[in-house]
């Protein structure tokens, strides 16, 4: 939920306090830590995170409803038994966090996270606090450079790619002006019936979304939005699961779930397989 541009490229295991955290200057991942509560967050992201909540007040229930729809999506693709998983964008841990969904029901699946914003490299031991049956690992990586993400020697150590991967992308296309280029570049190597799922902001559904898109925009976040045959342009060549492409409450919301109207959030989900 992170991975708006940023301009670094850190070495891992780079001393913390000799990076640069550009803390001037908003950050999508601790925006949104702010808005759900965290601290990991600076001046910059708290007043970004105060005029979009002033042009949105809604935008928190939204960021809650993907939380929920991101574990939704976890336990689903274990359940179609993927055991590998690719995150791209983790943002800053909250738990649960994927692993943490995923071991649950699959003690030996393995994950591995990426991100560039080195805020999250601050935290990525709590991102490898997984199952000892299991792996967990974080890879510092823009996406948008998906050849060093892929050709990183962690991934390759992680996980076989001559095996079915999930990978998810939740709420982070929306920093990428050709996200369509980015899917294909992520999804190539990726073994047949490997899995995509995603959530992605559009302009269909609460209208306010446009202001918070031109509001990130302004503060040098960059936010694309896009509508449904967009999101489903997104997924070209992959076989799309079932509900399709959905406000993100109506993907297989889990019993006893309270629904939430199709305006109260801003996001699209959906998953899709590769044949």
């Amino acid at each position: 939920m992170s991975d708006a541009p940023d301009g670094t490229d850190h070495d891992p295991r780079e001393p913390l306090d000799q990076i640069d955290l550009q803390t001037d200057r908003p950050h999508s991942a601790r925006v949104y830590d702010f808005i759900m509560g965290g601290k990991d967050n600076y001046a910059a992201d708290r007043d970004t995170a105060a005029q979009v909540l002033a042009d949105w007040p809604g935008l928190r229930t939204s960021m809650l409803a993907n939380r929920a729809c991101m574990h939704r999506m976890a336990r689903h693709l274990t359940g179609l038994g993927m055991r590998q998983f690719i995150d791209v964008g983790t943002g800053i841990p909250s738990s649960p966090n994927l692993h943490e969904v995923v071991q649950e029901r699959a003690p030996g699946a393995r994950i591995v996270y990426v991100d560039n914003d080195p805020i999250v490299l601050a935290h990525a031991r709590a991102l490898l606090t997984g199952t000892p049956e299991g792996r967990t690992a974080y890879i510092q990586a823009d996406m948008r450079s998906p050849g060093s993400l892929l050709g990183d020697p962690v991934l390759e150590d992680v996980l076989d790619l001559s095996e079915p991967v999930a990978l998810t992308l939740i709420a982070v296309l929306q920093f990428v002006e050709d996200a369509q280029a980015l899917v294909e570049a992520l999804v190539e190597p990726l073994a047949p019936g490997s899995h995509v799922a995603l959530t992605i902001p559009t302009g269909d559904l609460a209208p306010e979304s446009r202001r918070l898109a031109a509001e990130y925009t302004r503060r040098g976040i960059p936010m694309y939005l896009r509508d449904r045959s967009e999101v489903e342009r997104l997924l070209t060549g992959l076989e799309i699961l079932d509900p399709g492409v959905v406000p993100m409450p109506r993907w297989h919301p889990a019993p006893g779930d309270r629904p939430l109207p199709d305006t109260a959030t801003n996001m699209y989900a959906a998953a899709a397989r590769k044949p």
